[in-house]
């Protein structure tokens, strides 16, 4: 009977925060819209404490906004956030791949490759989702190698503001970062030349905190 054994709530809790957060960088919860407790729990099927539990932290990480006793809802996509959160995201990228490049093996730039074959093809379909996702896949290979715990929470915990604005401008018409930006990257780590790395990494959240400036 070991299947049958209880769901930590931990899990239930990181479940609704993941499933909400997802909602809302997604666009799927637009900015502005009202989001209740009772609802969302109906439809995750959970408990209203868990949904109550993720509405906390998003509030914290500036993805909800709440009024006690009168609401909580999206917050606006805010240039300004947006440029803060990826000038630490980039901070925290650059810091990684200083230290993730000499420990890299042959088997992470394979993984980095294919990654950024995916993310190519994607923007080629339009496909913002798979863009994102296979972005996230190129990077987060230098942030697991790297070991940095700290960096990697910093880089989790800001960069749903930034994927937020990057869909929106994905859908006006725009580019979702370059692919070609990322061909330097994955050869400077395969070269293992650290600088070089660390130079393209700025260049490319540079990129990134340019997107925000308004139009």
């Amino acid at each position: 009977m070991e299947a049958l054994r209880p769901v930590p709530r931990t899990l239930l809790r990181e479940r609704a925060y993941t499933s909400i957060r997802d909602a809302i960088v997604a666009g799927e919860l637009e900015p502005g819209a009202v989001v209740r407790d009772a609802e969302l729990a109906e439809r995750l099927g959970l408990s209203r404490a868990p949904v109550r539990e993720a509405f906390a932290r998003l509030v914290d990480e500036g993805l909800l906004e709440s009024k006690p006793q009168s609401y909580t809802r999206v917050t606006p996509v805010v240039a300004s956030d947006v440029r803060d959160a990826a000038a630490v995201v980039g901070a925290m990228h650059e810091l990684v791949t200083r230290v993730a490049v000499p420990r890299l093996r042959d088997a992470d730039i394979d993984v980095m490759r294919a990654a950024n074959e995916r993310f190519a093809a994607a923007v080629g379909a339009g496909d913002v989702d798979g863009a994102l996702r296979a972005d996230d896949e190129l990077h987060d290979v230098l942030v697991r190698v790297s070991g940095n715990r700290a960096a990697a929470a910093t880089v989790a915990r800001y960069t749903p503001l930034i994927r937020r604005l990057e869909r929106r401008r994905f859908g006006e018409g725009g580019n979702c970062r370059s692919a070609g930006l990322h061909e330097r990257l994955i050869e400077a780590c395969a070269d293992r030349d650290m600088d070089e790395a660390v130079r393209v990494t700025a260049e490319i959240w540079r990129d990134l905190e340019e997107l925000a400036d308004p139009d």
